[in-house]
C-alpha cells in the first residue's frame, strides 16, 4: 500500500513543481513578441519650449567698421546679452545669405557683410565666435541658410571668382533682377546639401534652418527648357507646378539626409510662409514635409498676423497649420512678427494694443505648440516695436518656463 502511495505522492509533488515553475515564466503573448515601445531616434538637443530670436545678416553687417573683428565681437556680445535677459533661449543666425558664408567654407566664398567684399577673408571666424559665446551663455544656436539665393538687385554688388556660380554658371538661373541656384540642377542640389553637411560637421550647432525663399513668386518660364527636357528624359507628362515642387522636395530631402549623416541629433527645419496658399506660389510642399519623414525635423510657419488681421488672423492661421497631418517626430514652432508690433501693418490692427505678441504667446502655450521664434532681433530697438517687445520680455522673464534638453514633439493629425 505504502509502495503504491509513494509514487503517487512523488508524481503529485512533481506536478506542483512544474506548475510553479511555469507560473514564474512570463506568458509569451503576441504583445511580448513585438517591441512594447516604439524606439525613437536619439534625444535631440533642444529646449522643452523653444523661445528663439532670428538674427539677420543685416544685423551682423560690419563691413564699414574699421576694426571688423572687434566690432563683430562687441555686437554679438550685445545681441546675446539682450536675448538672454529677455527670456529667450535660442538664436537663429543667418550664416549663408547669398550663396556665401560668414565662416570659412570649401564650397562658398566669404560673405561681403564681414569684410565688405565677397570672397575676402576677414581674418577671423565669425560663426565660431557666435558658437563659443552661445555655449558660454547656455543659448541654443540654429544656423539659418538661404538655399537658393545668389544675389538680389545689387546685393552683393559683385560675385567673387570663387563663388560656385562663377566657377560653374550651369547651376545658375536669372529670374527677374535676381540670381538663384537652379532648383532643377542636380549639381546645385548637391552643393546645397554639401554646404549643410559642412556646417554640421565643423560647428557645434543645434540646428539648421532654411527660410521661405524657394522659387521666387511669379518666376515666369525661366526653366521651360529644363521642364521639357525632364519630361523627355523620363518619358512622363506632368505639370510645370509638379516639376518645380519635385525639384524643391529633392533638394530638401538631400539637405536633411546630409545634416543627419553628419550628426543624427541635429535638428533640420524650415520656416515657410504663414499663409498656406502662399507656399504654393513658391512651390514649397509644406504638407508633404510635415506629413512624411525624411524631409524636416521641425516646421516654423511665419504667422506674422495680428489677432484681428482682416485678411487672416493669427488664431485662424494657427488652426490651419494644426490641422495638417504631421509625422511622429515633428517639432512644431510658430514664427512671430516682432517687426509689425506698433505699426500700421495688417490694416492698422497692431496699433489697437501693445500686448498682442504676449497674447499670441499665451495662445501658443495653450495650444501646446513646441515654442516660437521672434522676427527679429532688430525689433528690440525699433521705436515702433519696443513697447510690445518690452511686454513680451516682461512676460517671459516672470512666467515659469521649464527648459529641458529632451523636448516632447507635438503630434496632430
Amino acid at each position: 500500500m505504502i509502495k503504491r502511495i509513494v509514487p503517487s505522492v512523488l508524481s503529485l509533488l512533481l506536478l506542483v513543481a512544474v506548475i510553479s515553475v511555469k507560473a514564474m515564466i512570463p506568458k509569451q503573448t503576441d504583445e511580448a513578441k513585438e517591441p512594447a515601445v516604439k524606439i525613437d531616434r536619439p534625444a535631440v538637443n533642444t529646449p522643452k519650449e523653444m523661445r528663439g530670436v532670428w538674427v539677420t545678416y543685416m544685423t551682423l553687417d560690419v563691413e564699414n567698421e574699421s576694426d571688423q573683428k572687434a566690432a563683430f565681437n562687441q555686437r554679438i556680445d550685445t545681441i546675446i546679452r539682450e536675448i538672454k535677459e529677455g527670456g529667450f533661449n535660442t538664436m537663429i543666425v543667418q550664416v549663408r545669405p547669398f550663396c556665401d558664408a560668414i565662416y570659412p567654407s570649401k564650397y562658398f566664398p566669404w560673405s561681403h557683410i564681414i569684410s565688405g567684399k565677397q570672397g575676402v577673408d576677414p581674418g577671423f571666424d565669425p560663426l565660431q565666435m557666435i558658437v563659443d559665446k552661445c555655449k558660454a551663455n547656455d543659448l541654443y544656436l540654429h544656423a539659418w541658410v538661404n538655399p537658393y539665393r545668389v544675389s538680389t538687385g545689387k546685393t552683393p554688388d559683385e560675385l567673387s571668382d570663387d563663388n560656385p556660380c562663377v566657377r560653374d554658371d550651369s547651376i545658375l538661373s536669372q529670374i527677374g533682377e535676381g540670381l538663384y541656384l537652379n532648383p532643377y540642377s542636380e549639381k546645385a542640389q548637391q552643393l546645397i546639401a554639401d554646404g549643410v553637411k559642412e556646417l554640421v560637421e565643423n560647428y557645434d550647432i543645434d540646428g539648421i534652418q532654411f527660410d521661405d525663399y524657394f522659387y521666387p513668386e511669379d518666376c515666369g518660364d525661366f526653366d521651360i527648357k529644363d521642364y521639357q527636357q525632364y519630361q523627355k528624359d523620363n518619358n512622363v507628362s506632368l505639370s510645370i507646378e509638379s516639376f518645380r515642387i519635385n525639384n524643391v522636395n529633392q533638394m530638401v530631402k538631400k539637405a536633411y539626409q546630409a545634416a543627419h549623416e553628419a550628426d543624427e541629433n541635429i535638428l533640420f527645419g524650415i520656416s515657410p510662409q504663414g499663409n498656406l496658399k502662399n507656399n504654393d506660389a513658391i512651390y514649397a510642399d509644406v504638407k508633404t514635409w510635415c506629413k512624411e519623414e525624411g524631409y524636416i525635423d521641425y516646421i516654423c510657419p511665419q504667422l506674422y498676423y495680428s489677432l484681428d488681421n482682416p485678411a487672416l488672423t493669427f488664431e485662424n492661421s494657427l488652426k490651419e497649420w494644426f490641422s495638417l497631418k504631421k509625422h511622429d517626430g515633428l517639432f512644431f514652432y510658430v514664427g512671430l512678427s516682432g517687426y509689425k508690433a506698433g505699426t500700421d501693418a495688417d490694416d492698422g490692427t497692431w496699433l489697437d494694443n501693445n500686448d498682442i505678441l504676449e497674447a499670441e504667446i499665451k495662445i501658443i502655450r495653450k495650444s501646446k505648440v513646441n515654442g516660437f521664434m521672434l522676427y527679429s532681433y532688430d525689433s528690440f530697438h525699433d521705436e515702433d516695436n519696443q513697447a510690445e517687445i518690452r511686454n513680451v520680455m516682461r512676460y517671459l522673464t516672470t512666467s515659469a518656463t521649464q527648459n529641458s534638453s529632451n523636448a516632447s514633439v507635438i503630434t496632430t493629425s
